[in-house]
């Protein structure tokens, strides 16, 4: 259970005299969270994300919201959590989920027979959860049954068990959040970076945030009695820049990768095991098919997260195991997080608790600083209700959490894609994946193209993305580049990596942002980039001599050369 918070104080009058009442810094998924039920209960929020929205393991995880049966044994209030959240993440966000059906196979070797009864047992307590889920029970299959649902599966099995959960885009429910909350009031900060927390010296209480645009170099403050520290694996750094001891904040960084391949795989995802005993997965999700996922302690750069080669081998060798024509598939890329597991010396990484804490850092002289440590994707919104019932108290307010209700942007009425491809003249794939990512928020993409049809022009085909939907989330989610139009639509994530859609993408976020042109080829030259580093590690010879002639078509064919690239790298 994550442990009760003491209200270190009592409570406090919102003051006129500060800009905001609260300021929550961390723009993943438990800061705008946060955000939005702190805005909803009648609080003035502002928050800060240095680098972008899903930047950090929100935008870069499983994409499952689920309750995680391995965690039964150890952590069983960690699956009810997770569990209970995700039925009423189904409820404020119905266009996001997608169900998820797993399949475990059970190889035929030793006392196998006795294991498949054992797994049996053990996923029919998982079934207690699942009313909370919305989720479909467990079943028994036999080899023969396994064989039929999903014909690449290695024969050499006794059987298997079926179990369901559901999926997510992890970006996209950020974006959701931070931008339910600034129609609510609050002032999202995207690519501003806090360097100070201003303190008394004489009690310790909070009186400013100091900040800085890191796009344009421009510095301002906020004046404020309360900050949140909902930066993830960065919480000991940032809880540092408010004068609190980084040990305070602590947490055992767990990094976790995943390898992308072009198209959907197979039918059903199916979990497999590591070498050394670990549970991974190779699962379709969205237009494509990806492999998780390590957990290993991370100490490098928060910022520069990258898959290596050994690692994307280690999933690879699990995963041919029970599905070998993993070997044969077509790699795209790889993607890397680091998840914010709270710190215990001494157990294995796969070990460790997913359970949340709130550091009240008024026991370590700094009343009016929080810390949000560890939690999932899954338990997020309960873990933002957690806090946000902390700041209710703290500020004497008589409003209940009400985000278990509330649809978030775009989930509060259903859109029939078929119609909406005929009223926009687009492709009926184009207008569901816009339905997906936008819900009902979509028809105000519609609006844009019936405005200026040549919207409805598709940029990036293999997700695909219409110009419009690029437009959109330039002017309302806060994308500021090439990049952050990708991490909010999939534009570029596709099978081409982007070669295709990068630069006229760059050309209108440039348009948009009123930029130089030649900024918007450096945005696209430094996606491209960064891409090509992704798939590199997942490469085998013949792929990677085709990635080196596409890299170089396409330097060519935008009129830029190496350096353009390394710079763009640099930046």
């Amino acid at each position: 259970m994550p442990r009760p918070v003491k209200n270190s104080a009592k409570a406090e009058p919102r003051r006129s005299d500060h800009d905001v009442d609260v300021v929550v810094i961390g723009g993943g998924v438990n800061g705008t969270g946060v955000a939005r039920d702190a805005s909803m209960r009648g609080l003035r929020v502002a928050l800060f994300e240095r680098n972008d929205l899903a930047f950090g393991a929100s935008g870069n995880n499983s994409g499952l919201i689920h309750g995680g049966p391995r965690y039964m044994l150890n952590d069983p209030n960690v699956t009810a959590t997770s569990c209970r959240d995700s039925g009423y993440i189904q409820r404020i966000a119905p266009h996001m989920l997608h169900r998820v059906p797993f399949l475990m196979p059970v190889e035929n070797k030793g006392r196998a027979k006795i294991m498949f009864a054992l797994i049996d047992a053990f996923f029919e307590a998982y079934d207690r959860y699942q009313p909370l889920k919305h989720g479909k029970k467990h079943a028994m299959l036999t080899a023969e049954e396994m064989q039929r649902l999903e014909p690449g599966l290695r024969g050499n099995m006794v059987g298997g068990i079926s179990f369901d959960e559901w999926g997510i885009d992890g970006a996209r429910l950020c974006a959701a959040n931070a931008v339910d909350a600034s129609e609510r009031g609050a002032r999202i900060f995207v690519g501003c970076t806090v360097e100070r927390i201003e303190r008394r010296e004489d009690t310790g209480e909070v009186v400013a945030v100091h900040y800085r645009d890191r796009r344009t170099g421009g510095t301002g403050s906020l004046r404020t009695g309360t900050v949140i520290n909902a930066t993830g694996a960065w919480a000991p750094i940032t809880a540092s820049l408010g004068r609190v001891a980084p040990t305070r904040a602590r947490v055992r960084p767990g990094k976790g990768i995943h390898v992308v391949y072009d198209r959907r795989l197979l039918n059903y995802a199916v979990a497999a095991q590591t070498i050394d005993g670990r549970q991974i997965f190779v699962a379709p999700w969205q237009n494509m098919t990806i492999v998780g996922t390590t957990d290993d302690d991370f100490y490098g750069d928060l910022d520069e997260v990258r898959a290596t080669s050994e690692e994307v081998r280690y999933l690879v060798q699990g995963v041919a195991r029970v599905f070998p024509q993993i070997h044969t598939a077509r790699a795209i890329g790889t993607y890397a997080g680091v998840r914010p597991t709270l710190y215990a010396y001494g157990p294995h990484e796969d070990r460790l608790s997913r359970e949340h804490e709130i550091v009240d850092h008024a026991e370590h002289q700094a009343p009016g600083v929080y810390s949000m440590i560890g939690g999932k994707l899954a338990s997020y919104r309960i873990f933002a209700e957690e806090m946000t019932d902390v700041l209710a108290a703290r500020f004497d307010l008589g409003a209940r959490c009400a985000t278990h209700e509330r649809p978030l942007p775009g989930g509060d009425a259903p859109v029939d894609a078929i119609e909406l491809a005929a009223r926009m003249e687009i492709d009926p794939v184009a207008a569901r994946r816009l339905v997906f990512r936008h819900g009902s928020r979509s028809l105000r993409i519609a609006e844009r193209v019936h405005e200026r049809p040549r919207e409805a022009a598709i940029v990036c085909a293999c997700e695909p993305v219409i110009e419009a939907e690029v437009r959109h989330v330039v002017r309302t989610e806060w994308a500021r580049s090439v990049s952050d139009v990708a991490r909010r639509t999939r534009l570029g994530l596709g099978a081409c990596g982007g070669m295709r859609c990068a630069a006229r993408c760059g050309q209108i976020v440039a348009q948009e942002l009123e930029l130089p042109p030649r900024e918007g080829l450096q945005q696209a030259a430094r996606f491209l980039a960064r891409q090509a580093q992704t798939r590199a590690v997942a490469l085998g010879p013949e792929q990677a001599q085709q990635e080196a002639l596409a890299i170089a078509a396409v330097r060519a064919e935008l009129g830029v050369d190496a350096r353009d690239l390394e710079e763009g790298e640099a930046a």
